[in-house]
């Protein structure tokens, strides 16, 4: 008689294994495309990479935490959850509380740290349109009552981000958002009605921002504005130019040396493409198509619902602003202020992503039989 004991409980290690990857590769670039910068502002080549390496301490605690944690708890707080990051939302507009930086109110501060609410609103409303989901599942193809309850919400959350203003996390929550609901059965309709009334809005708040109105003209023609609105989009395609097939070598880059901004943080990318060159870049890609593959296995084999739209949700929020990010340094999209996921420098979006990937660990476990 042969006995089955569940001695552990066995999660999807080449997610794990992938994530850790792009993190360590992160760590290496924060330092290589920020040393010169930190050393000019703060006098010290580490600011930044120290910094970095406490929000990944931070987010590995956390990451570890939600692996161990039964996902399907989180069913049971969501709107708890969601009634937080609301109030963190409407907060940063509050002086005191929220902080300003680049005419943007975007940060709440914490202690001597700073953080970031639509970050974690991205990862709420995933969690509330899975319940929702499970919850109304019949009712998908009704709109009153299974369709526009989701919406009211998106636009509660699109709103306050879209005014803070953060153009690129508006953008991405409701990218995934119609995502999930197309790949849940969403009638077609319904997603053309969304976009339909979503147009407008959108349209008048690039008008009245003239930095985004200049952020679309270049986008269309970048060498007419090579000295202003385009000028990013162009350090970086001399970036992606000067790296070649194997790169420059690791802190070899000239173009993060005061040419292109925000080398540490959004065009991260860019200095990847300069110093590791088309091989490194090419690598980056294959370790995110990677996260999708397992992103999506998981949310197959997922053992209820819940996990499966949770699993879709994070997956998705990950593959979609890592494409953002990579469609903006390559001239593919205008510029949107999104990061890199796990690899730009970025406190907020690095711990609540890594707080997704524990989440998808913990969806993933299967028990090891023996």
């Amino acid at each position: 008689m042969n006995r089955l004991k569940l001695k552990q409980l066995h999660c999807d290690s080449i997610l794990l294994a992938v994530t850790i990857i792009l993190v360590l590769i992160g760590l290496v670039m924060v330092f290589s495309s920020s040393g010169v910068y930190a050393m000019e502002k703060y006098n010290d080549a580490y600011y930044f990479l120290k910094r970095q390496v406490v929000w990944v301490a931070l987010g590995a605690m956390i990451m570890l935490s939600a692996r161990k944690m039964d996902y399907r708890s989180l069913e049971k707080y969501i709107y708890y959850i969601m009634g937080l990051v609301f109030l963190m939302l409407v907060a940063v507009m509050i002086p005191g509380f929220g902080r300003e930086v680049g005419g943007a109110r975007r940060w709440l501060v914490l202690g001597g740290f700073t953080f970031q609410p639509s970050e974690l609103a991205k990862f709420a409303l995933i969690l509330f349109i899975a319940k929702s989901l499970v919850k109304r599942s019949d009712q998908l193809k009704n709109f009153a009552y299974g369709y526009l309850p989701k919406l009211i919400v998106l636009g509660f959350f699109f709103l306050p981000i879209l005014f803070q203003p953060d153009f690129g996390a508006a953008i991405t929550i409701c990218v995934v958002t119609f995502t999930m609901l197309m790949i849940a059965g969403l009638r077609s309709k319904f997603l053309i009605y969304s976009i339909l009334a979503i147009v407008p809005i959108l349209t008048i708040a690039i008008m009245n921002a003239e930095y985004r109105m200049r952020r679309i003209v270049a986008f269309l023609n970048p060498w007419e504005h090579e000295s202003n609105a385009g000028f990013q989009v162009i350090q970086s395609f001399y970036a992606f130019g000067r790296g070649g097939v194997f790169g420059s070598g690791i802190g070899s880059s000239s173009q993060k040396l005061f040419y292109l901004p925000e080398a540490h943080t959004d065009f991260i990318f860019s200095v990847i493409g300069e110093e590791l060159g088309f091989t490194g870049a090419l690598i980056i890609i294959i370790l995110f198509l990677m996260l999708i593959w397992r992103g999506f296995s998981i949310a197959y084999h997922a053992k209820d619902s819940f996990g499966v739209h949770v699993a879709i949700g994070l997956t998705l929020l990950i593959g979609i602003q890592a494409f953002m990010n990579m469609g903006v340094t390559l001239g593919l999209l205008p510029t949107k202020g999104l990061t890199l996921p796990f690899v730009s420098m970025g406190g907020s979006s690095l711990v609540v992503l890594m707080l997704s990937i524990g989440v998808l660990l913990n969806i993933s476990e299967k028990p090891i039989q023996k």
